[in-house]
């Protein structure tokens, strides 16, 4: 009898990661150029584990840039925000998840903020107009951002079906977003391919750091 709880017992625990599969993302405009700068998440329908702050989270100020462009955070997640530039900046957000003001500070001081909601955080810079950078505060563990090539990969997907979201802050839709439904085999790797739209990216805004 004790065998076989012990045997149950292993079966249990190592079913859940050979279950478990990875997704990779790619995204290109309809003229076949990649997307870079686009987060992808999934929401399972039956539910997942809310993500845990692990680490440490940055938004630098560098050459009078935000760096980088886009960055993925957990609820829950402090942020760090050094200035690495010879200039002082005053960084800021009007977004309804997040409302702060760093007021003027300088060269290697930093400042930090507590990120709380889910949902989009723009921010600028009030001394220099043409910094812009987002932060997207998720409440899935299973999110990643497209890289040059416009490729994301998300780790460790549980298999059923889901939710897959694409947001990108020039995206042609409501709220920069698509939505689609997924489902994902026990065991097995999905690759998934999408064609988006974009806006032209604001002149101060179109070298992104």
């Amino acid at each position: 009898m004790r065998s076989s709880v012990l045997a149950l017992a292993f079966m249990l625990l190592t079913a859940s990661p050979a279950a478990a599969a990875d997704l990779t993302v790619s995204l290109k405009t309809p003229l076949g150029q990649p997307v870079r700068d686009a987060v992808i998440s999934f929401a399972p329908t039956a539910g997942a584990p809310s993500p845990r702050p692990n680490g440490r989270y940055e938004m630098v100020q560098q050459d009078i840039q935000f760096h980088p462009f886009v960055l993925i955070v957990p609820v829950g997640a402090d942020v760090i925000f050094p200035n690495h530039d010879t200039v002082r900046h005053h960084v800021y957000s009007f977004s309804p998840v997040k409302r702060f003001e760093l007021k003027l500070y300088g060269r290697e001081e930093s400042r930090s903020e507590h990120f709380d909601k889910p949902g989009i955080v723009p921010l600028g810079c009030n001394i220099h107009d043409r910094m812009s950078a987002f932060i997207d505060v998720v409440d899935t563990a299973f999110a990643a951002k497209t890289d040059d090539s416009g490729q994301a990969v998300i780790k460790g997907l549980p298999p059923g079906g889901g939710v897959l979201t694409i947001w990108q802050p020039y995206l042609k839709a409501p709220g920069n977003t698509q939505r689609h439904a997924l489902s994902v085999p026990a065991g097995t790797d999905v690759r998934q391919a999408y064609s988006i739209d974009l806006r032209p990216a604001p002149p101060a805004m179109a070298k992104p750091g």
